[in-house]
């Protein structure tokens, strides 16, 4: 299978930078063809401008920068995000990475009768979410995690109908212990290996 691995963390050495190298590695190790998109090392612009706004649902962004990563979208089977949830969601770099380049004829056509938007990327069979949250499950749960809901409800909306999904979260990580670290990087092998 094709796993595109999108990557949104800023330190390079980070615990989240240690999650997308397992994760890989059992990717590659299960077999799968893995491409990754590091947001940061990219220096992704996630903003989207005035002018793009404006013509966002005539087309394809007009933005060249963006065209790679709508043709690695475009051939995924399967996408992991691993990312830090920060204030209980996504990174601002990984939202700017929906609004720019999840776009019209890129992610989906916006139909001419009014009806119902139709996806672009039905191809995509399975997503994944790899986070790390400061926050004790419990109070992610009460805030609602929004991250969890835009990716795995929102997003997953436009994939394939059946399309299945995973969620792996490292709750309290602000008091996390090396052996916390390490029990949750090995789940993170595990599913990975069984994606």
């Amino acid at each position: 299978m094709r796993v595109l691995v999108v990557f949104c963390h800023p330190v390079p050495e980070s615990f989240c930078a240690a999650l997308r190298e397992g994760a890989m590695a059992a990717l590659s190790q299960a077999g799968h063809a893995v491409e990754q998109i590091d947001l940061y090392a990219d220096n992704f612009n996630p903003v989207l401008g005035v002018e793009e706004r404006r013509h966002y649902n005539e087309g394809p962004p007009a933005d060249p920068a963006l065209k790679p990563y709508a043709e690695i979208l475009g051939r995924a089977e399967a996408l992991v995000f691993i990312y830090p949830t920060w204030w209980y969601g996504l990174p601002a770099m990984l939202k700017g990475f929906f609004d720019r380049v999840w776009a019209a004829d890129v992610a989906f056509r916006l139909p001419t009768d009014g009806g119902r938007i139709i996806s672009l990327i039905g191809h995509i069979r399975k997503i994944a979410v790899i986070t790390t949250c400061g926050a004790p499950w419990w109070f992610s749960f009460i805030v609602g995690q929004p991250g969890r809901k835009t990716i795995l409800r929102g997003m997953r909306a436009l994939c394939a109908p059946r399309c299945q999904t995973r969620y792996l979260a490292h709750y309290n990580m602000d008091r996390s212990t090396p052996e916390s670290r390490e029990s949750y990087l090995a789940k993170v092998k595990t599913t990975m290996r069984r994606f």
